[in-house]
């Protein structure tokens, strides 16, 4: 008999290595993985760099009024066998995770016809099921009936370091301070946004993994969708 497939939701604030878990769940299970935070970071670069958006200005209203004309794919690296994410036909994969990239994303996130676009992609991406999602409001708004629902959380400090690790060993030229001040910035615009703000859904299994390690951390997961999977 065939497992039978389900959605997994994986919400939580930036910086909690939502992704990188979401990617090794997807893995193990054979699953579909969908990054909708990568999705929100191509409209984001595509508004910098149409000049809708910049550090003291954005045009909201330009921004609008183009969404028709964005196009966001994932297709398999064939060397790599990740998801990589194409903006327009262009693999934006690397310029996407900067930080100048992450200082508009939460700002673009708000503005609810961007929402919507990307909302009503992400659900028709789930009609099949066997899927991982992860983002800010999966288990809240896009499958609200997921038959598993994780809220990831840790100190603004833990995802700041985390953060500034990475983007160090990709070669940026940040400081911590920058990095610490992003974390708390976009947590406070995530979670006081007037449409799907960040919250944690009722029936969501919270993860605090402030003190945990990436192994910990995924081998409590795994167990936690492998039972979801045999109730689902």
């Amino acid at each position: 008999m065939e497992e039978k497939k389900i959605i997994i939701a994986i919400d939580g604030h930036s910086s909690t290595g939502k992704s990188t878990v979401a990617k090794q769940l997807a893995k193990a299970l054979g699953y579909i993985y969908v990054d909708t935070g990568a999705m929100y970071r191509a409209v984001s670069l595509y508004a910098m760099r149409k000049g809708y958006i910049n550090e003291s200005y954005f045009d909201q209203e330009a921004l609008e009024k183009s969404l028709s004309d964005i196009n966001i794919e994932f297709a398999i690296n064939s060397k790599t066998g990740l998801a990589e994410v194409l903006l327009n036909g262009e693999i934006v994969e690397q310029e996407i995770r900067s930080l100048k990239v992450s200082k508009h994303v939460s700002k673009i996130a708000a503005v609810s016809m961007v929402r919507r676009k990307l909302v009503e992609q992400q659900k028709k991406m789930g009609v099949k099921k066997g899927i991982v999602m992860d983002g800010r409001d999966i288990g809240t708004v896009v499958f609200p009936d997921a038959e598993l629902k994780l809220f990831m959380t840790a100190t603004a400090k833990d995802r700041a370091e985390r953060r500034y690790t990475e983007l160090k060993e990709r070669g940026e030229n940040v400081t911590y301070e920058d990095v610490l001040k992003n974390v708390v910035n976009r947590d406070h615009i995530d979670s006081t946004r007037k449409d799907s703000p960040l919250r944690k859904a009722e029936d969501a299994i919270k993860i605090d993994n402030s003190n945990l390690t990436l192994e910990e951390q995924f081998e409590q997961i795994l167990n936690l969708a492998k039972k979801a999977i045999k109730i689902g």
